[in-house]
């Protein structure tokens, strides 16, 4: 465990971290998004004079740029806990001494955050020995992240130097991320491309809209396979906005089935039959029906072409089985290579 995560009693734990976008929103906005704060603490932080930019003390209307350094000083009273091993089990998919790439179950949150300090992937990771790169405070190791109800592949650093590797690949768009969603409706085309810049909602900062001052974002979207109310979309990011397949596919009218933040009007919209099918299809998804499915990236110190796949995961088994139809049978933990989900784009 890197020693910065895990202060002595009592100590105020400062964070410390670089700006990498070439400009931010305002302070207050980019800490609550940056350290997972709502906007009310973010703003406490800023007005309390514990927020400086640079060593200067920052307003909250402040915006930045690139290469700025952030400080954040935790009241004494109430500072992020250290980080605690937990007994959670994990599917560990690679692991060598410079990285581990795991198959994040759905329900788990990545790193530590107001309301679950204890109980995350990182905690896990401490349970096990894993050794973590130092990474922003409370998240070691934590090069990409995925939301809580989202399950599939991330890959996780365990040294510094593959952290800072691994961090510029990701900003050059050189580490793959292929996403599997079950998406209500049918697209018109496929590919489809879906820009579309993503910001905090105003009132409302756990959540993200479409917004013309927010930052770009790109999603492109495949057809997999089309059944009669929802289809199997491959989606490829080429950025990695917070919610941001979610919020896209909800943007061009597709949302995410089982989505209980961007999902609204799914069965909704439909009308006789159709909608008691679809209020059917929703009490399976016991979740968003969102995977991360396909890793690809080369390894940051040996340069070797690394790909990870993993299957639809097992929770949503029911879901994609009674979309398909007793035509479809579906050998457990084969559903994406028999519909083809791992072949070539189209």
């Amino acid at each position: 465990m890197n020693d910065r995560a895990a202060p002595h009693p009592g100590a105020a734990l400062r964070p410390s971290f670089s700006v990498l976008p070439p400009a931010t929103e305002r302070l207050d906005r980019f800490l609550a998004d940056q350290l997972q704060l709502s906007r009310t603490q973010a703003a406490r932080l800023v007005a309390d004079a514990r927020v400086r930019v640079n060593d200067d003390p920052a307003r909250a209307s402040r915006t930045m740029v690139r290469g700025d350094r952030v400080t954040v000083e935790y009241p004494e009273s109430e500072p992020p806990r250290t980080l605690v091993p937990a007994d959670i089990a994990l599917e560990v998919v690679f692991e060598d001494e410079h990285l581990a790439v795991i198959n994040k179950p759905a329900g788990l949150v990545v790193h530590p955050a107001p309301g679950h300090w204890d109980d995350t992937l990182v905690n896990a990771l401490v349970a096990r020995g894993t050794t973590l790169s130092g990474g922003a405070e409370g998240r070691p190791g934590i090069v990409h992240r995925l939301d809580r109800d989202t399950s599939g592949l991330m890959v996780v650093a365990k040294t510094d130097l593959a952290h800072r590797r691994l961090g510029t690949m990701l900003a050059a768009r050189r580490i793959g991320r292929r996403y599997a969603a079950l998406a209500w409706g049918h697209l018109d085309e496929s590919p489809l491309v879906i820009s579309a810049p993503l910001a905090r909602h105003q009132r409302d900062r756990k959540r993200v809209v479409v917004a013309a001052e927010g930052r770009d974002a790109r999603t492109d979207a495949y057809v997999v396979a089309r059944m009669g109310l929802v289809e199997l979309l491959r989606l490829e990011l080429h950025t990695g906005r917070t919610h941001q397949i979610r919020v896209h596919l909800a943007h061009i009218g597709h949302p995410v089935v089982g989505d209980p933040v961007y999902g609204a009007g799914g069965s909704r919209r439909m009308t006789g039959a159709q909608r008691t099918q679809a209020e059917a299809l929703e009490r399976l998804a016991p979740r968003q029906a969102l995977h991360a499915a396909w890793l690809e990236f080369r390894h940051p110190l040996s340069g070797v072409p690394l790909e990870f796949r993993a299957e639809w995961p097992a929770d949503l088994a029911p879901l994609l089985a009674s979309a398909l139809g007793q035509e479809h049978a579906v050998a457990p933990g084969q559903a994406l290579r028999y519909l083809r989900f791992f072949e070539a784009h189209g």
